[in-house]
């Protein structure tokens, strides 16, 4: 079959060209580094307050919007957050060009439809996080919470035509995404997207520890959102709708709640870590494959 006087080989060919030459761009690994220190440092702050509540010692239950607030008020707050916000734009920026070339895959097949419309959705939540950063920079945050965000859609959902199944699908695609998380854990397979090579055995060693603990708590927080998201909409409750904040306070009040909630802080600042070590030795330009 020809597409204007080429093969489709050849059009593949020349679409794998043309994404090789995009990520090969300085420019965008630096945006794409800059992206993941940024969020390293947000999720870090986020299991620093989960953990000062586990230990008695002030903190709070946040999520991303409330660990951007909580930098603002830091010495030089307002730089790092400045530094930050143009950082999630960078990394919004690799998303979408991932959801466009899936440059570490190169393959144009139906199976890879769904991470690229995942990356795509990451792409416009952190377009969304910059927006929100710049508005607590300046002033104009509305100071709505994450419990009060996730009542308010949840609601809204509701209240559409089927609405109830699509809160169910959402909570069910939640867990899923859990189980996903708990497969990297157990697979570490995570660790293809490391320049192996210019690690040490140290650093590959506790770059895959931090990365299991950080995917363990990540899919936890999905799990208990997911299994939130089920109960409002099988409630027909919106307030039953719990988002990160949300699920880091359900955890805690369960049986031995604090000792829970400081693992999960852990794996939270864990994960912070892990995503500091993806600014330094991600693959960025290199086609990764199946194994990814």
């Amino acid at each position: 079959m020809e597409q204007n006087g080429l093969t489709v080989p050849q059009v593949e060919k020349q679409a794998k060209i043309a994404a090789k030459k995009v990520v090969s761009s300085p420019l965008l690994e630096k945006l794409a580094r800059s992206g993941y220190a940024a969020r390293g440092v947000v999720y870090v702050t986020i299991g620093l307050l989960a953990a000062q509540v586990s230990l008695g010692i002030g903190g709070q239950f946040t999520n991303i919007k409330g660990a951007l607030k909580a930098i603002m008020m830091q010495p030089f707050g307002e730089f790092i957050l400045i530094a930050i916000a143009a950082s999630l734009v960078g990394y919004a920026i690799w998303r979408f060009v991932q959801a466009i070339l899936d440059p570490e895959y190169q393959e144009f097949s139906p199976k890879r439809i769904i991470p690229r419309l995942g990356f795509a959705v990451s792409g416009l939540t952190h377009v969304g996080l910059a927006i929100a950063a710049t508005k607590i920079l300046t002033g104009l945050d509305d100071g709505e919470t994450d419990e009060a965000s996730s009542i308010a859609w949840t609601a809204k959902l509701l209240a559409q035509p089927f609405g109830r199944w699509l809160v169910i699908g959402m909570g069910v695609s939640a867990i899923a995404v859990s189980l996903s998380y708990f497969y990297r854990v157990y697979k570490a397979d995570f660790q293809n997207f490391f320049k192996l090579i210019e690690m040490s055995k140290i650093e590959q060693v506790w770059a895959i520890r931090l990365g299991r603990l950080g995917f363990t708590a990540r899919g936890a927080i999905s799990g208990v959102t997911g299994s939130f998201l089920i109960q409002a909409a099988l409630q027909y409750d919106p307030e039953a709708a719990k988002g990160l904040e949300g699920a880091l306070e359900a955890i805690a009040r369960q049986p031995f709640g604090l000792i829970l909630l400081g693992i999960v802080a852990l794996g939270l600042i864990a994960y912070g870590s892990y995503e500091l070590v993806l600014a330094r030795y991600r693959r960025i330009a290199e086609v990764v494959g199946e194994k990814g």
